[in-house]
């Protein structure tokens, strides 16, 4: 068994890149806008928008890109990432510009990750 050396794809990540960049930061000193999708079952997925400065109400927001894109979506209290926004469906480039409209983040701070 020992000649066979067989290395097995590890699961992937979506959370991967975004704690590699933010390993040397501290916890309080995130200057990324993370907009990311997760695959759920078949064609069903999920947008996450984590980094959101910590004076903002997330409920607002929440409620804002909820009317604006006629979807559902909660805000999640995470242990290490603190607050994030959870949208159904595909909602990258709507959230992106939509915080950028809105005045919340500038263009330049904000990483859409995906597929």
């Amino acid at each position: 068994m020992s000649d066979l050396d067989v290395q097995l794809p590890s699961a992937f990540d979506p959370f991967a890149e975004a704690s590699a960049d933010d390993s040397s930061a501290g916890a309080g000193s995130k200057d990324y806008v993370h907009v990311r999708v997760q695959q759920r079952n078949g064609r069903k997925s999920l947008t996450t928008v984590q980094g959101l400065k910590k004076e903002y109400s997330y409920n607002k927001i929440l409620k804002d890109l909820k009317k604006e894109f006629c979807c559902n979506g909660t805000v999640v209290q995470d242990p290490e990432l603190g607050q994030v926004i959870q949208l159904q469906g595909d909602q990258r480039k709507n959230v992106a510009t939509f915080l950028v409209q809105a005045g919340i983040v500038k263009k330049e701070s904000i990483k859409i990750h995906g597929f």
